[in-house]
């Protein structure tokens, strides 16, 4: 829908007498209805969850419920339905524990000795399956570059070569010299180590060892410490492939095994930048067993509806998502200071949590309701690999062919307004045009990733339902701070990543600045406003990655 669009249907509902008239009524009705996204409204729905009450909303316990409590409350007092399958607010989902009680130390046996890894410091390792005990022996080290089987890329890492029972050592990140080959620098789910995991599973591998880098990674190694330490949160599983264990290790650590191997690991590095590069076994093997804690617990989804006002299309919806899990309770800070141990997850994503709960009161300040309904979607466990929003796309409340879009807040921009807005995800759907809409009304530019090799589009709560077809607009905060010499957002965010990412000081400071968050938040209102209205659904740029589970999407509702 174009803006003439946009001005001739809000025209419509302010029922003003005048051609002129209704123009301007009808912008003002947008605009009065966006007032309701507001800094004490994003403020104080911060400034709750991330409380140290709610000890960090880990992922099954009591605070977990405490915050899906909140949200499910705040989307009543607005007059919101409950949209889960039981007629409440919550889709609930079974979730594993698994606590690996991870050894002190890991050996490896090389030509020159035992070379000997420090938990911690060297590696993290976790169970890959969800069983009692790991218990690996005697397994044959294998560099396997970038562990990536890729048809389309006429790349393959593994050459056919019988990896089976074997640890793998894999790169991180995908091949992102060329623009031609994969995507570039910017990060395709190739190289995410999500896909790492579940590429060595299938070769049939005992286990893998993803190296890391703070460049391959996009965050330093602390992050991996936190994110990887205590226990892990898995859906129940399947009779999909697994390993016996995922570890990381430090690329310091790496270079002296390999050392210690015979070895460079960075001629090993330079050879898997070559699509005929062949895996190299090591000369050295290695042993591991710990027990792991197994226990069953359950979060949720808490859904709300807004139904859309035309009868044609309120089968379709729209669905905003934010998740509103962090990491709980755990070490202490960088810094050492044990009185801190809670995982507050302010800007992620309490923020998040806010900016979608504001969106859902300026729906609701409207004078009617969009054509299309308007699915609220506050997912859990998001920080242990996006499994709410994954169990969602597996069982979802609307079929996915009937899903317009999704539009994704996580971790808001705290640093004040920009000129631009990043759009991940840009350049693949016709969501695109929506965007730019937006933007030039606000007075903005619409820019792509602005981090593209971080992989966040895959690493956010979107990929799910881009997994099931569905186009996705993933809002994250510009970089071009009004006010502020060029490169200084980009500064704020570095530091935010080596410092606050993912750590106990994730928390709400009184120098953060609303006003970028309150006019993102309005952008995600404004766009999901027009989807709800377009006459035609959201489609993928031909050929993209998630086409084809678009097509099948449609076809199955006929």
């Amino acid at each position: 829908m174009s803006w003439i669009g946009l001005v001739l249907l809000l025209s419509a509902c302010s029922q003003a007498p005048e051609e002129t008239a209704q123009t301007t009524n009808a912008l003002d009705v947008l605009d009065a209805a966006a007032q309701e996204i507001d800094a004490q409204k994003l403020h104080d729905v911060i400034a709750e969850i991330a409380d140290d009450s709610y000890a960090g909303r880990g992922p099954g316990t009591v605070e977990d419920r405490r915050a899906q409590a909140f949200i499910a409350g705040s989307m009543a007092a607005l007059g919101l339905e409950p949209a889960a399958p039981d007629g409440s607010w919550f889709q609930s989902f079974e979730l594993i524990s698994v606590a690996a009680a991870q050894p002190k130390t890991w050996e490896f046996v090389t030509p020159s000795g035992v070379e000997t890894l420090k938990q911690g410091s060297d590696y993290i390792v976790a169970s890959g399956r969800q069983q009692d005990s790991v218990n690996v022996g005697d397994s044959q080290l294998v560099f396997v570059g970038y562990g990536i089987e890729a048809p389309e890329y006429n790349w393959d890492d593994f050459k056919g070569m019988d990896l089976t029972g074997k640890v793998l050592v894999m790169l991180n990140n995908d091949p992102d010299w060329d623009d031609e080959l994969f995507a570039g620098p910017r990060r395709l789910y190739y190289g995410r180590w999500t896909y790492k995991y579940e590429s060595a599973a299938r070769q049939g591998a005992a286990g893998a060892i993803v190296i890391h880098t703070p460049e391959s990674a996009g965050y330093p190694w602390q992050v991996v410490q936190t994110s990887w330490s205590g226990a892990q949160f898995e859906l129940p599983a399947g009779d999909e492939p697994a390993l016996q264990f995922k570890a990381w290790a430090s690329e310091q650590a790496m270079e002296q095994l390999f050392a210690a191997a015979g070895v460079s690991l960075a001629e090993l590095v330079e050879q898997a930048r070559s699509w005929n590069f062949q895996p190299v076994p090591l000369d050295a093997s290695t042993s591991i067993s710990f027990a792991n804690t197994i226990n069953a617990t359950e979060s949720a989804n808490v859904l709300g509806m807004i139904p859309g006002a035309d009868p044609a299309l309120a089968d379709q919806v729209v669905i905003y998502t934010a998740h509103h899990d962090h990491l709980g309770v755990g070490k202490p800070n960088l810094a050492g200071d044990v009185s801190d141990r809670i995982y507050n997850g302010a800007r992620d994503n309490a923020s998040g949590t806010a900016m979608a709960l504001a969106v859902a009161a300026a729906y609701q300040a409207l004078p009617q309701p969009p054509r299309r309904s308007v699915l609220f979607a506050f997912v859990g466990a998001e920080e242990q690999g996006l499994l709410g929003s994954k169990f969602y796309a597996r069982e979802p409340t609307v079929a996915p062919g009937r899903i317009a879009a999704n539009v994704n807040f996580d971790s808001a921009n705290i640093w004040g307004r920009t000129s631009d807005i990043t759009y991940i995800g840009k350049g693949k759907s016709s969501l695109d045009a929506v965007a730019d809409q937006v933007a030039e009304y606000q007075g903005r530019v619409v820019k792509g990733d602005q981090f593209p090799s971080q992989g966040s589009y895959y690493r956010s709560d979107q990929f799910s339902f881009a997994s099931i077809g569905v186009p996705a607009l993933y809002l994250s905060g510009g970089t071009q701070f009004i006010g502020r010499e060029p490169g200084w957002g980009a500064t704020q965010m570095g530091s935010y990543i080596r410092q606050n990412y993912h750590q106990p000081s994730d928390e709400l400071t009184p120098d953060w600045n609303f006003d970028g968050m309150v006019e993102d938040a309005r952008f995600g209102f404004m766009a999901g406003w027009l989807i709800a209205n377009d006459d035609e659904l959201p489609r993928w740029r031909e050929g993209d990655e998630f086409e084809a589970a678009r097509l099948d999407a449609l076809a199955e509702l006929n």
